[in-house]
């Protein structure tokens, strides 16, 4: 994940420590612990719908695994699905998590959030993360579902009046991104603090939509990044993240470059110590089977937790070393490319989506 804003403000304080990033103090691992959802989205990364018989997340199992998560150095958890508040365990899985020193965060529809469990999120979840596609009509019609809109503005509302951290996530397609503007205009009428916004990967469902071409990839990026020099510079307070789209530094740095030609060794610095893709090393996947991904988004299992140890599934698994390589051994155009060292290839997973190889050129590139 790369947050724009932060960077452009933290590389703008003369005594910016360049070498640190103090958002990425060790892993953060995304837990998928159901797959059930009460919606058919038309990008769902797995498919999600009704749960297979016996594919249950379990409190007991994830306390079995918390000693193993310190080990390997996870801070923060995401609580995610299929749509986690369908989970029977999910306040209890949150709570340990949160009992045992995680940072917990949770990534929802927003359908389900309601007066009856609001004070359980408050009390156990740092932050959450709420999905909007656009307007009410596109997001309806992504959603699959009428009534899904306003449901989730709800939940997005009353969150807000409770005082949790709360924020948009936002699933960039070829449906939705001509709705980008709404979604600025909806954060600053909203008051609204961060958006994140998730460039689509070949997977599940998601897999038969056709990426945007790299083009209008560029161009939505370039938007987004203008977006936030915008907020930077009128002290707007919204917080603007993407993900899945690691080439969105080399416009940030070319753009600060412009911007703030004094300043540019704290940004190029603090980007390369970033890191670009982290997939396999700081961000890591446990899927609603217990099974081991470097990210959501890879069909490869390295594991499964409820047969092995986590620290020694990550640690002894030839495709997260390889992942963790800097920089990444890569074919095509990665391979060649001059901003690896930036971006570390984009995302692995899209590559093989496309090429069958995890260490292809990714093909959604716009460089």
């Amino acid at each position: 994940m790369l947050r724009m804003t932060d960077y452009i403000k933290k590389s703008l304080e003369p005594d910016s420590d360049l070498h640190t990033d103090k958002h990425y103090p060790g892993r953060m691992v995304i837990w998928n612990i159901t797959n059930d959802c009460n919606l058919s989205c038309e990008h769902c990364y797995s498919s999600s719908g009704k749960m297979e018989k016996g594919e249950k997340i379990t409190p007991a199992l994830v306390s079995s695994a918390v000693k193993s998560l310190k080990k390997a150095q996870a801070k923060a958890v995401i609580l995610s699905g299929g749509e986690p508040l369908m989970s029977p365990y999910i306040f209890d899985i949150a709570k340990i998590l949160k009992d045992e020193g995680f940072a917990v965060s949770l990534s929802t529809n927003g359908t389900m959030i309601n007066e009856s469990n609001i004070g359980d999120i408050k009390a156990l979840f740092n932050y959450v993360g709420i999905s909007i596609d656009g307007s009410e009509k596109t997001h309806d019609g992504f959603r699959k579902k009428e009534g899904a809109y306003k449901a989730s503005i709800k939940s997005l509302r009353l969150l807000k009046d409770n005082g949790i951290n709360a924020g948009l996530r936002t699933s960039l397609t070829y449906y939705n991104y001509k709705d980008l503007g709404f979604i600025f205009k909806f954060a600053e009428k909203e008051n609204i603090k961060k958006i994140y916004f998730s460039h689509l990967v070949y997977s599940g469902r998601g897999e038969g939509i056709s990426g945007i071409n790299k083009k209008i990839n560029k161009k939505i990026s370039l938007y987004i990044t203008e977006m936030a020099f915008n907020y930077v510079k009128n002290d707007v307070p919204i917080s603007i993240v993407t993900g899945n789209s690691e080439p969105d530094a080399i416009l940030l740095l070319a753009m600060f470059k412009r911007f703030y030609p004094e300043f540019y060794e704290n940004m190029y610095n603090k980007i390369l110590n970033w890191g670009g893709n982290q997939s396999g090393g700081r961000i890591i996947n446990i899927d609603y089977s217990g099974f081991v991904k470097p990210d959501p988004f890879f069909q490869y299992k390295a594991g499964n937790i409820k047969e092995r140890d986590f620290f020694e599934i990550i640690n002894n698994d030839k495709l997260f070393s390889e992942l963790r390589e800097k920089p990444r051994r890569l074919k095509g155009r990665c391979g060649k490319c001059d901003y690896l060292r930036i971006c570390n290839g984009g995302s692995r997973a899209r590559a093989h989506a496309v090429f069958g190889d995890y260490f292809q050129e990714d093909p959604a590139c716009f460089i």
